[in-house]
């Protein structure tokens, strides 16, 4: 058995109160606080980092892709769209032109195809998606946050949520300046871990399908000063020489797999390292040292034997180690893989996400989140939004990226601003007005009636 020791009891000081806090501001805690504070709420995010954007940003994981469904409408919208519309402004993102999204053109399909790795083409059909500069993007979530009036705490982790009689009543963070409490009405665990739900003892799944992708860790690197055209044309043009060479990258212990990124002379490197888990210090640890072993590998055989890399250089690796999947609520609706095949059309859907590598259709239907999924069954005052969904295995393995834990947040914030407003608990809220009310902001949910009113597939609202 373990030893242990007793901690001894202390008071903990009250940081703040407050109406909602986040906790986690990653894509879906920011996308959270965003929307409550615009919904009215006084809102406080906590976030462990000295940035905001968690995969997207620190993570590296600058592909925001299939924002569309192969046809010429898109499906996720939102704050999605308005973090690429800021980007834009700055220049910072890449992503195919309105009139070019479900082009079938062979141009313009191999224009996109040699600027991204799939994430624009799929079917044969332009997907909508953005590269994005991931430093220019913890700018613009910074200026989100604040111009939503929302108090940010960096340096900040979030340790465990405050509960008493199976309601939340806010949570508990260290930092630099102690251990503090912030007292909420209502907590969001935007963690990707989920936990605050698991501190609070909320149902969770754990489990990990060694088989799927999201059980794989990560820790992305950057190469600059690469001619990413060389080695476009090199991939393209020598495809049997090019797969010989990263098929004894691998056999070495490298990485084989590299991306274009928003700028022309810089690639990205994504990996997938198994049989490790994203709630083992250990397993952390180990990647973080061992996967910079295989980049400096990996760089050298570039440089030496594949064109495009003769005068690249390492550029920076992850701050934020890559993580896809660990524990998932057990909420008042568990999304199954069943649910993403079908199609099925919830009564509360606050959310309509394209598959990823399919055209729209029959086979591949969109898929619905209820709002039920980030609803514990027996803790109140508890949202939980991202990742750490309630959905099963295979369901989250396929709904869990970037751009599908947007709309989870957003939803999140806005049900928790309306519960503050109605002056009841989350899970009592109104959920057509919710769903109302993610409309007027801009998020698309085509084939949910609302108000006895079917959103047409096409609706697009304007965002902001």
């Amino acid at each position: 058995m373990a030893k242990t020791i007793r901690e001894t009891a202390r008071e903990i000081r009250i940081f703040s109160e407050t109406e909602v806090v986040v906790v986690g501001g990653g894509p879906a805690g920011v996308a959270a606080a965003v929307a409550a504070a615009r919904g009215g709420a006084k809102t406080i995010l906590v976030e462990r980092y000295g940035h905001l954007g968690g995969m997207s940003t620190g993570g590296l994981v600058i592909l925001i892709p299939f924002l569309s469904d192969g046809t010429t409408s898109r499906q996720i919208a939102g704050l999605c769209q308005e973090m690429i519309d800021r980007l834009d402004a700055m220049g910072a993102a890449v992503h195919p032109k309105d009139e070019e999204v479900g082009s079938t053109d062979p141009k313009i399909l191999n224009y996109w195809r040699r600027r991204g790795h799939g994430g624009f083409i799929s079917g044969g059909a332009v997907r909508y998606g953005a590269l994005v500069d991931p430093e220019m993007l913890k700018c613009v979530l910074n200026d989100m946050v604040e111009e939503s009036g929302v108090k940010l705490l960096l340096h900040s982790w979030g340790s465990r949520a405050i509960a008493e009689d199976d309601k939340v009543q806010g949570m508990i963070f260290e930092s630099k300046s102690g251990r503090q409490a912030i007292l909420s009405q209502i907590t969001i665990d935007t963690t990707g871990d989920g936990d605050m739900f698991a501190s609070v003892g909320a149902e969770f799944d754990d489990t990990i399908d060694r088989s799927v992708r999201s059980s794989n860790l990560a820790l992305v690197f950057r190469i600059a000063n690469v001619d990413a055209d060389k080695y476009a044309d090199f991939r393209d043009k020598e495809k049997t020489r090019h797969d010989e060479l990263m098929k004894e990258l691998t056999s070495q212990g490298g990485f084989n797999t590299y991306w274009r990124s928003s700028r022309p002379d810089i690639l990205w490197c994504n990996n997938w390292i198994p049989n490790l888990s994203a709630l083992s210090v250990e397993d952390l640890t180990w990647v973080e040292v061992n996967a910079r072993k295989s980049m400096l590998l990996s760089h050298k055989f570039l440089k030496q034997n594949v064109p495009g890399f003769e005068n690249s250089f390492i550029m920076d690796t992850a701050s934020q180690i890559g993580t896809r999947g660990s524990g998932r609520l057990i909420g008042e609706h568990v999304v199954t893989w069943q649910d993403v095949l079908s199609g099925v059309v919830h009564e509360d859907s606050i959310a309509v996400l394209p598959h990823l590598g399919q055209t729209v259709s029959k086979g591949f239907p969109h898929v619905y989140i209820p709002y039920r999924a980030l609803l514990p069954r027996r803790i109140d005052n508890l949202l939980v939004a991202g990742r750490c969904f309630s959905s099963d295995v295979n369901a989250n393995n396929s709904l869990n990226w970037i751009q599908q834990c947007i709309p989870t947040g957003q939803a999140a914030g806005a049900a928790a601003a309306l519960a503050i407003k109605q002056g009841t608990i989350p899970r009592k809220i109104d959920r057509k007005s919710l769903q109302a009310s993610l409309l007027k902001q801009g998020v698309t949910l085509p084939g949910v009636t609302i108000e006895s009113r079917s959103v047409s597939p096409a609706q697009r609202t304007s965002v902001g």
